[in-house]
């Protein structure tokens, strides 16, 4: 049976304190071979390349969140250069832009930190994980500026036009438990028209949990769901959708398959 690749999932997060080490050490048994752990801060990237050392199905991304750049220092490039350099750690992010929530900090040092960060993936020849909530528009323009870096776009909710302009410039677009959801729209027309090389399938765990489990706590043995959403929008076999979100897992991280 071909295992399931989490691309993003945050075991960091205080949700797991009671239980994450029995959780992560069960993960292969519930058929999830790989996740990929982002951080969202300088120190819960540190915690993601600790649990990348513990666990040999985890691995680490290490990079500051748009939410979380108010504090943002230049110095913190420099701790994000040690700690990329660390084993197992396959990407920068989780970066990018998020106009959603109004106390989020201000748009132009959003900018910068996604810019600084992007500079760094260059410099070490990264992918990154970019998160994009309600900034379309800015965040395709600044990838734009660094025609070097490609990764993922995260719980993607771009439309089918901008998921084949990322698609064009040799993005990954990731789709996690949202596009369970019942009131889902864009997610699955871009399911339906990307190419499925460039689809991936994450859990962004705790949250996003996907139907009929939303409301609970995620994890990624949940991803297979995901899977299955997939499966039935293409019209193929779960198993198959399984066996190319691996690869493409794989090729995005630049890992051995």
């Amino acid at each position: 049976m071909d295992m399931l690749f989490d691309t993003h999932a945050h075991y960091d997060d205080d949700a797991f304190d009671a239980d994450r080490e029995a959780l992560l050490a069960a993960m292969p048994g519930r058929g999830v071979g790989r996740i990929v752990n982002p951080g969202c801060t300088v120190a819960s990237s540190r915690q993601a390349v600790e649990l990348a050392a513990r666990f040999d199905h985890v691995y680490a991304a290490v990079g500051i969140h748009p939410e979380n750049c108010g504090d943002y220092q230049p110095s913190f490039i420099d701790e994000l250069r040690a700690l990329a350099k660390q084993p197992k750690v396959v990407a920068i992010g989780e970066i990018g832009l998020d106009y959603y929530w109004a106390e989020n900090p201000p748009r132009e040092l959003q900018h910068r930190v996604l810019r600084d960060q992007l500079a760094l993936a260059t410099e070490l020849e990264l992918p990154v994980i970019i998160h994009d909530r309600d900034a379309h528009a800015d965040t395709l323009a600044i990838v734009e500026e660094f025609p070097q870096v490609t990764g993922v776009f995260h719980c993607f909710a771009g439309s089918v036009e901008m998921g084949r302009k990322l698609v064009e410039m040799g993005w990954y677009l990731g789709f996690n438990g949202a596009a369970t959801f019942k009131n889902a729209r864009k997610a699955p027309e871009v399911i339906a028209d990307a190419p499925l090389s460039r689809l991936v399938i994450e859990t962004d765990s705790p949250y996003l949990t996907p139907v009929p489990y939303r409301g609970q706590r995620n994890d990624s043995g949940y991803v297979r769901l995901v899977a299955e959403r997939i499966a039935a929008i293409r019209g193929l076999d779960v198993e198959e959708v399984i066996r190319i979100t691996w690869e493409n897992g794989c090729r995005l991280f630049k890992m051995d398959h």
